[in-house]
């Protein structure tokens, strides 16, 4: 039985790795290199930039597992924190509203990651060396008590409202994004049913 729990939670973390690898992989290789950096790249180049960037995640991830930095007590609730304060944000904005633009969206993730670093960095030392903290003479949690860990609400809120007042002070959402937008709220064969 034991043995049978070992070898879940096993492939469990192995899948989750494999995940994460693909994902880091594909991103440099696809979005940024042949995104941005290089177009024309060849599929044989993306894929050697593909293997390059994934070896090179393993070899970070390795190094971080025997040698972990001192604040890895609180790196899964601070992930969550940095996360809540700029990705959820913009994806909550883009199903349920078709007037946030790419402005917006962009200014919006900057500012709440901006407010939540700062408020953690002056916690815990710029990126978390300890001597290298700031305000101290303000105290600990000097923002309505707040932990830094969980700061990534208040982030989040300076996301929301940075967004919307970007949006609304630059170009209209292109139509073709309200489309994509409308589509994807449509339950599958709500559309034909509507016809009908």
């Amino acid at each position: 039985m034991i043995a049978l729990i070992a070898a879940g939670g096993l492939a469990a973390a192995l899948s989750t790795a494999a995940g994460l690898l693909l994902a880091i992989s594909s991103a440099i290789s696809h979005d940024l290199i042949k995104g941005v950096v290089n177009p024309n790249i060849s599929e044989k180049g993306e894929l050697r930039a593909s293997r390059i960037s994934m070896a090179l995640a393993i070899a970070g991830a390795g190094y971080l597992g025997l040698n972990p930095p001192g604040f890895a007590a609180g790196t899964v609730a601070l992930a969550f924190g940095l996360a809540a304060s700029s990705i959820f944000p913009v994806l909550m904005m883009g199903i349920f509203t078709k007037t946030i633009n790419k402005e917006g969206a962009i200014a919006g993730m900057v500012a709440g990651i901006s407010v939540t670093l700062f408020y953690v960095f002056q916690h815990k030392g710029i990126l978390f060396v300890a001597d290298w903290t700031y305000l101290e003479g303000l105290g600990t949690n000097w923002i309505l008590g707040i932990e830094p860990n969980a700061f990534g609400a208040v982030g989040a809120v300076c996301n929301f409202v940075v967004a919307i007042i970007v949006s609304r002070m630059t170009k209209e959402t292109p139509q073709e994004v309200q489309d994509l937008v409308e589509h994807v709220r449509m339950p599958s064969g709500a559309g034909d049913a509507q016809s009908h």
